[in-house]
C-alpha cells in the first residue's frame, strides 16, 4: 500500500513538472469581454470585478536599498543570498501602486476566459485535472498573467499589469524594511505563519491530490496584508531578466531589460518549513527566472502530460 502511495506521488509530481500550453497572445493585446452576456456571466463578472478592488492594497512609494542587505546589516558582512543576481544593493525610488492581497485563483481566471470568449486556462487530462481546483492560485504563461491584469484594468478603469520585480520587492519588505520573509513577522515560523509538512498532507488529502497544491490564505497576511508571498506559487514580474541588471538599474521606477528570453518570477513554489531549501529559496530578495511560455526542456518531453506552468500565478498591480 505504502509503495502504491509512493508510486502515485511520483508519478503526479512527474506530471505536475511540466505540458505544453497555448502561445501567449501579442504584447498589449488585451481581450475584450463579449457583449452578449448571459444573466449569470454578468453576476460572475461583477463578483470578479468586487473582489479585485476589495483585494487592492494601496502602497505608498518610497525610496530603499533593493537587493541583499546582508553586507551592510550582518555582523560578519556576509550575503544573505547565495545567488549573486540579488547584488549590488543599489537605491529605488518608487511612485505609489497597489497590490493584490493574492494571487489570482482558477475561479478567478474561469471568470475572466468564460466572459471574454477564451479557452479556460490549465491542462484538462484525467491525470492532473483534479490539480485544476477553483480555490488554489491558477497555473498560466506571462502573457496570460499580464492580459489577465490588464483586462481586470480596463474593466476598473485603472492602470493594471504585472508589478515589477522592485515594486514586489518593496511591499514583500513591508515599503522597503530589511526583512527576509514577507510573513507576518517577517520569519518562518513552522505551521503558525507557513506550511508544516502535516499541514501539506492534510491539504493533499483534502483535495485528493498527491502532490502540494498552492492552496490560499491559510495563514496571516504581511503587515500589508499581502498574503502568500513566500510560498504557493511563483508569482510573474513584469521585467525581462537579466542577471546583472542591479549594476545598471535606474533608481526611479526600474522595470527590467528591454528586451531577453527569460522572465523574472518571485515568491516560491509551495513548500513548507520541513524543507530546508525553503530559506533561502522564499527570501524577499530572491530573484528566479523562467520561460515566459514553457520550460524547453520540460515542454519537450512527451512521455508524460505535463502542464509546465501549473505553479505559476500572478498577482497584479495598479499604478497611477
Amino acid at each position: 500500500m505504502i509503495f502504491n502511495k509512493l508510486s502515485l506521488i511520483v508519478l503526479a509530481t512527474l506530471s505536475l513538472s511540466a505540458c505544453t500550453q497555448s502561445n501567449p497572445t501579442q504584447a498589449n493585446d488585451i481581450p475584450t469581454t463579449q457583449s452578449n452576456l448571459s444573466a449569470a456571466q454578468k453576476q460572475q463578472l461583477q463578483q470578479l470585478l468586487e473582489k479585485t478592488k476589495k483585494n487592492l492594497i494601496f502602497i505608498k512609494g518610497g525610496s530603499y536599498m533593493m537587493g541583499d542587505f546582508g553586507p551592510t546589516t550582518r555582523a560578519d558582512g556576509l550575503p544573505y543570498d547565495s545567488h549573486g543576481d540579488s547584488k549590488p544593493l543599489h537605491k529605488v525610488t518608487l511612485s505609489d501602486f497597489s497590490l493584490s492581497a493574492t494571487k489570482a485563483t482558477y475561479a478567478d481566471f474561469d471568470v475572466y476566459t468564460s466572459v471574454t470568449g477564451q479557452k479556460p486556462v490549465g491542462v484538462f487530462d484525467e491525470l492532473i485535472k483534479r490539480y485544476r481546483i477553483p480555490v488554489v492560485a491558477a497555473g498560466v504563461n506571462w502573457q496570460q498573467a499580464r492580459s489577465y491584469c490588464q483586462w481586470l484594468g480596463q474593466q476598473l478603469n485603472r492602470k493594471m499589469d504585472l508589478p515589477t520585480e522592485a515594486q514586489w520587492e518593496y511591499a514583500a519588505r513591508n515599503r522597503g524594511q530589511e526583512v527576509l520573509y514577507a510573513t507576518d513577522n517577517g520569519k518562518i515560523e513552522e505551521e503558525r505563519n507557513i506550511w508544516s509538512f502535516e499541514q501539506r498532507e492534510k491539504s493533499e488529502e483534502k483535495f485528493r491530490v498527491y502532490g502540494h497544491i498552492a492552496e490560499l490564505q491559510q495563514f496571516p497576511p504581511s503587515p500589508l496584508g499581502l498574503y502568500d508571498m513566500v510560498t504557493d506559487n511563483f508569482e510573474w514580474m513584469l521585467d525581462w531578466y537579466s542577471s546583472d541588471y542591479y549594476k545598471q538599474s535606474p533608481e526611479h521606477n526600474p522595470q527590467g531589460p528591454t528586451t531577453g528570453t527569460l522572465k523574472v518570477v518571485r515568491s516560491m513554489l509551495p513548500g513548507n518549513g520541513n524543507n530546508m531549501s525553503l530559506f533561502g529559496n522564499s527570501l524577499t530578495i530572491r530573484r528566479n527566472a523562467i520561460d515566459p511560455v514553457a520550460d524547453p526542456e520540460k515542454a519537450a518531453r512527451k512521455e508524460f502530460t505535463f502542464d509546465v506552468n501549473l505553479n505559476n500565478s500572478v498577482r497584479c498591480a495598479a499604478n497611477p
